[in-house]
């Protein structure tokens, strides 16, 4: 019973934690801060958490293993580029809808890791935007997309999807599910390769 509660507190902690780190920054914000804001002492948080790099760096991991984890089954998957992309897309939108506090501090306080944790944390987000990369290549393989540069094209699939954390709304118009449809359409749409059967068009 111990064990479960103590569980739950770190939890809490965490989830505390991100809210603050997300609405002051992580430089900005205390261990004081985090304990006011759950209504306890500062010492007791030493019960659960050793500093407050542990729980940036509990944080970025956390999201990362999400993120690495769903992409890497999408791409084990033997569908097309396209529907590997929708789905990509859409694993992306979900997680980061899931956890909103916790996805804006994975993509804006990251660098506030303290090392070797950072080196660490580069190679994941380059992991995550090779296997985009993979995707729009197999595209290209597969005479699905346009020839393009495949580390833009990740680079801005990724500025895309990366800024919902910042606007979306449980009880806005769209869930989720529209919203990484909306994004796929346009972002597939304008790497697709285009079937011209006007015979005076001239590239």
């Amino acid at each position: 019973m111990a064990e479960t509660l103590t569980i739950n507190r770190k939890e809490q902690i965490m989830q505390v934690a991100a809210r603050l780190f997300k609405n002051k920054g992580y430089e900005a914000t205390s261990m004081r801060d985090i304990a006011a804001e759950l209504g306890i002492e500062a010492a007791s948080l030493y019960h659960h958490i050793k500093s407050k790099e542990e729980i940036l760096t509990a944080i970025c991991f956390d999201m990362a293993n999400r993120f690495v984890t769903a992409l890497k089954e999408v791409n084990d998957i033997y569908f097309s580029a396209e529907e590997r992309l929708r789905m990509a897309i859409q694993f992306h939108v979900q997680i980061s809808c899931d956890y909103l506090d916790e996805t804006a501090v994975f993509l804006n306080e990251w660098r506030s890791l303290p090392e070797p944790s950072l080196s660490e944390f580069r190679k994941m987000r380059d992991s995550y935007e090779k296997q985009f990369r993979i995707i729009v290549k197999d595209g290209e393989t597969e005479d699905i997309f346009d020839d393009v540069d495949e580390k833009f094209a990740a680079l801005t699939i990724l500025s895309s999807v990366n800024w919902i954390h910042q606007w979306y709304k449980a009880d806005g118009s769209m869930n989720p599910s529209q919203i990484a449809k909306k994004l796929a359409d346009i972002i597939i749409g304008g790497i697709r390769k285009k079937l011209i059967t006007d015979p005076h068009y001239k590239p």
